[in-house]
């Protein structure tokens, strides 16, 4: 018994490690460590753990991320949760060129408040998911660190995500980005389009440049065909082409808040103007019956959107489905409140409701 226990122990001393070296080896072998992945993660809840309020259970790491919402303290009778989830596109190829990764989380973040916002929605909680072929410690750091600051400027506790290794998918230095956000709203201020009506005003918020779409022509425009490098300062921008296109897409957060706490509740509906420019989205909210028509000379088109029109000789209405054009979020107020509520949120009235078909309408034309 003696001599066959302790040859049990010596195969499992021999086998043990054996197996173990060679999975290990396995895996690092077909490209992804397992060590590395748990190194990343185990710093991401340092510069999370800012974002997470009394509402947040737990911590990072779990299965899944807990949120606790407080109604009664909120104020919210008949609560009505509000999800997004979405992407920053091509832009990522910018990060991946200028090797600067600190603004692509917060661009994400921002771009999904943004789009709950519309409905009315407060955030609460904000998921990530971050996929690359090798993942590069300082590169990661640099997205949650991003993201966190975002989400904490929002309100919004950064609760969990998704960091995955999977090569031969993307290229060396690539990665991708997503990110889920839930909101909530009372019902009684959901924001459906139901109150838009013929007579309201519709207030432009000006962007912070192209936020995070049209990245892929405008890639083809400034690159391949004008020829030009990130570090290059076109004529009338003020900025190097790095710095323009790596501009934070702006929350308009702050400006809903200031609409929630005015009497009379003057804010009928928002679009937030992405891909699609205001030409696909305005119609999202116009209920049937009402058109958006749009003054294209109401504000200054910012010089890239110029730039990247000539440039590429790109047809003045495809500039608009494309690009926000320097509006990134329109707001539907009662039309003779139009010029004061622009004006307390650095916006410009850029149009009308209409009796219509459900369209996007410019008087003069773009271009014209």
């Amino acid at each position: 018994m003696t001599t066959k226990k302790k040859a049990t122990k010596a195969a499992k001393a021999t086998v043990k490690p054996s197996l173990k070296k060679a999975s290990k080896s396995s895996y690092a072998q077909a490209g992804v460590d397992v060590n590395l992945g748990n190194r990343v993660k185990s710093g991401i809840g340092a510069l999370v753990r800012p974002t997470h309020g009394a509402e947040v259970l737990g911590g990072i790491g779990g299965f899944g991320g807990l949120f606790r919402p407080d109604f009664k303290k909120r104020g919210i009778k008949d609560p009505v949760l509000v999800s997004s989830v979405d992407g920053v596109g091509t832009k990522l190829k910018i990060a991946f060129a200028t090797d600067k990764h600190d603004t692509i989380g917060a661009d994400l973040v921002n771009h999904c408040v943004n789009d709950i916002a519309v409905t009315g929605a407060r955030p609460l909680f904000f998921l990530d998911y971050i996929a690359a072929a090798k993942l590069d410690p300082r590169v990661m750091k640099e997205i949650i660190t991003g993201l966190s600051k975002a989400c904490k400027e929002s309100g919004c506790a950064l609760i969990g995500g998704e960091t995955a290794q999977m090569p031969g998918l993307y290229g060396e230095g690539e990665y991708d980005l997503a990110g889920s956000i839930t909101g909530i709203v009372d019902r009684k201020d959901l924001l459906d389009g139901s109150r838009v009506k013929v007579g309201d005003a519709l207030v432009g918020l000006p962007s912070n440049g192209l936020h995070t779409n049209g990245y892929s022509l405008a890639r083809k425009v400034l690159f391949d065909l004008l020829g030009l490098e990130l570090s290059d300062r076109p004529a009338g921008l003020g900025s190097t082409i790095q710095a323009e296109l790596l501009k934070v897409h702006r929350s308009y957060l702050p400006a809903f808040e200031t609409l929630h706490k005015m009497k009379g509740k003057p804010l009928h509906a928002a679009a937030h103007i992405t891909g699609g420019g205001l030409i696909d989205n305005l119609p999202r909210i116009l209920p049937k019956g009402c058109d958006a028509v749009i003054d294209p000379r109401s504000w200054k088109v910012p010089a890239i959107f110029g730039i990247i029109g000539r440039g590429g000789n790109v047809d003045p209405l495809e500039m608009y489905q494309v690009f926000n054009m320097g509006i990134g979020m329109v707001l539907v107020v009662p039309g003779k409140e139009g010029a004061a509520l622009a004006k307390k949120l650095g916006g410009k009235v850029i149009g009308s409701v209409t009796k219509g078909t459900g369209i996007v309408r410019f008087d003069p034309q773009p271009g014209k």
